[in-house]
């Protein structure tokens, strides 16, 4: 059965789980091809089996411009390349720079433009082994630095790695040199040749970055060429920490039941022996916020609209969205107001319940076919009856938004009059028209963060089907940037006991156990009994 543990504000579901062991190196570059990577094809190409990008006089780019990896995101880890960057031509102002940027972002609207930590190096004698900021603080620790940033306006310089003209001497000119990068939490290390160049701490909870692309750079300014070749990545452990925002009291015994759902998911995702660490808090946004500081990813399960918590911390949610903090919001915490904190809803997960487009119906939906998609994997096709919210505000074009659970609801969903909540003519006109209706969906980020809208979660006894379960479970920990198992997350099924467990209200004189017991084994059949989902 669940336990209730309540500290202050929050309640921790859970022991951590031990860090995984790191993975093998694995190649980034074929040494062939530019397969897996994307970047402007007028300045990147492969040459004498080194991934290749150089301007000329005749063919400059305007700005800083990359060649991004799409193999997937980087948080932990160590890269290890061999670099070698063209000298000057003669008469040129600036010397030929590049670097590579790792947990970083692209800039909306600029493509192959990026920002974020950047390991530098160059053709003279000043900035290779420096860690730069590129549309991100800029420079983070000169070459020979220690360095640990506050959010003070200049780096704080706690030590030495050694004499930046001794680490100048071992980088060769003109010829190939070998530059390793390690992102271990928050410190970050640079090697050239084996040398160390700078460390830096990024101790700036309000800016530094988790996770986020790897690219390589080819500068503006004269022109130049930069070859990189034997790319090895290899991920280190990584704990990821989910904050789970209970909203406070609502319906009644068995509806809404924030506080005991979120326990129910956090044990789950505690006990999946993924490296996740998830923790809950209860009663609404978190009176000490600091807990979301490290926060991988948030999820919250609430009641919404006008008084959802998230309304009254946009600037604070987007301050972590912006470090590609995850997102998810659960039944009516998909619902807000349109202007500000829709606009920041659809930037963050995609999509939210607008009052006066979005209906909420309770109705038997039947997902007969998901998507090849991460937060699909192991779930298999099941119907289940809950208040399905759907015809959600969505992102023009539905861009970067994936769809994760859909159906068309029957006209039965439409009988009420048109209301704020009950229907409208946009809704009527798109369901007679057979359009098939979205109730979870999914959204990648430019600035790497991941979202997740999901509408069911109305009934807590729902939480009982392995299915509807294990889809969440797999949300959070895509959102949380984890690999989803090819199963999915595996958890427990629950007994009706732990479903009855933590809720905030007792049971009414209708309160069935048995009908509860018999749900159960209608979803998972003789699941029902097993101690684990596979």
């Amino acid at each position: 059965m669940l336990q209730t543990l309540l500290l202050a504000v929050a309640c921790v579901a859970g022991p951590a789980p031990q860090d995984a062991s790191p993975t093998k190196p694995v190649a980034l570059f074929d040494g062939k091809s530019l397969d897996g990577w994307d970047g402007n094809p007028k300045f990147w190409s492969v040459e004498d089996g080194a991934i290749t990008g150089q301007t000329t006089k005749e063919n400059p780019t305007k700005g800083n411009t990359f060649l991004i990896w799409r193999g997937g995101y980087v948080d932990n880890f160590e890269l290890e390349l061999e670099y070698k960057i063209s000298q000057a031509p003669e008469g040129a102002k600036r010397t030929p720079n590049s670097g590579i940027q790792y947990r970083s972002f692209e800039v909306p609207g600029s493509p192959w433009t990026c920002g974020g930590y950047q390991a530098d190096f160059e053709a003279g004698n000043t900035y290779s082994g420096i860690l730069y900021g590129e549309r991100f603080r800029g420079i983070l620790a000169n070459r020979g630095q220690k360095t640990e940033l506050t959010g003070a306006k200049k780096p704080k310089v706690v030590g030495s790695v050694g004499k930046s003209a001794e680490i100048q001497s071992k980088i060769k000119k003109d010829d190939w040199n070998t530059y390793r990068i390690v992102a271990n939490g928050y410190k970050l290390q640079h090697f050239i040749n084996g040398v160390p160049t700078c460390e830096c701490t990024d101790s700036d909870i309000k800016m530094r970055r988790a996770t986020g692309i790897l690219a390589l750079q080819l500068h503006a300014g004269p022109p130049m060429k930069v070859q990189f070749k034997n790319m090895k990545l290899k991920r280190l452990p990584a704990t990821k920490k989910v904050v789970l925002i209970a909203g406070t009291k609502s319906h009644g015994y068995g509806s809404h039941e924030h506080k005991a759902g979120c326990m129910l998911l956090a044990e789950a995702l505690n006990k999946s022996g993924l490296p996740i660490n998830a923790v809950v808090t209860t009663g609404g946004w978190p009176k000490d916020d600091s807990i979301l500081d490290d926060a991988d990813s948030i999820v919250i399960y609430c009641d919404g609209g006008k008084r959802h918590p998230f309304n009254k911390n946009l600037d604070r949610l987007k301050q972590l969205s912006k470090r590609g903090t995850g997102i998810a919001c659960i039944h009516y915490g998909v619902e807000t107001i349109k202007g500000d904190a829709g606009d920041a809803f659809l930037d963050w997960t995609g999509g939210f319940f607008e009052p006066h487009w979005s209906v909420n119906p309770h109705w038997i939906a039947n997902y007969k076919q998901l998507p090849k998609h991460p937060i699909a994997n192991g779930v298999k096709p099941f119907q289940i009856k809950d208040e399905w919210y759907y015809h959600m505000r969505f992102r023009e074009a539905m861009d970067g938004v994936t769809p994760i659970l859909t159906d068309l609801p029957p006209d039965s969903t439409l009988k009420r009059k048109d209301g704020a909540h009950s229907g409208n003519p946009a809704v009527r006109k798109a369901v007679a028209a057979g359009e098939k209706q979205h109730m979870a969906w999914a959204r990648q980020r430019p600035d790497a963060g991941r979202g997740f809208g999901f509408t069911g979660g109305h009934y807590h006894r729902n939480w009982g089907s392995n299915d509807f379960r294990k889809l969440v479970l797999n949300a959070i920990t895509w959102t949380a940037h984890i690999d989803v198992p090819k199963g999915g997350v595996k958890s427990k099924t629950p007994t009706v006991a732990d479903l009855e467990a933590n809720q905030d209200f007792e049971p009414d004189d209708g309160y069935n156990p048995e009908r509860i017991k018999a749900m159960l084994k209608d979803w998972n059949g003789s699941q029902a009994n097993d101690a684990a989902n596979d």
